[in-house]
């Protein structure tokens, strides 16, 4: 019985994390910032082509994504 409840509270904090990132899409044109477009993302332009590694924002989203799995599991114990 203990499986088939940890398998549902798993489920809930999933459906809640999906919800939030949603939003976040739904949401992202009106933030004061653009995530991908951060300061600090590396951008090169040559003639015959371009790159881009979004450095910062990855900092930014393991930052916020690990403070999130912190909290989740600080309230599974």
């Amino acid at each position: 019985m203990d499986a088939i409840r940890e398998t549902g509270k798993l489920l809930i904090v999933l459906g809640i994390v999906l919800a939030g990132a949603g939003a976040l899409l739904v949401f992202s044109g009106k933030l004061p910032f653009r995530l991908g477009r951060l300061p600090g993302d590396i951008v090169y332009q040559g003639r015959n082509g371009s790159f881009y590694f979004p450095l910062v924002t990855c900092v930014l989203l393991s930052v916020v994504l690990s403070l999130l799995l912190w909290v989740v599991n600080h309230f599974r114990r």
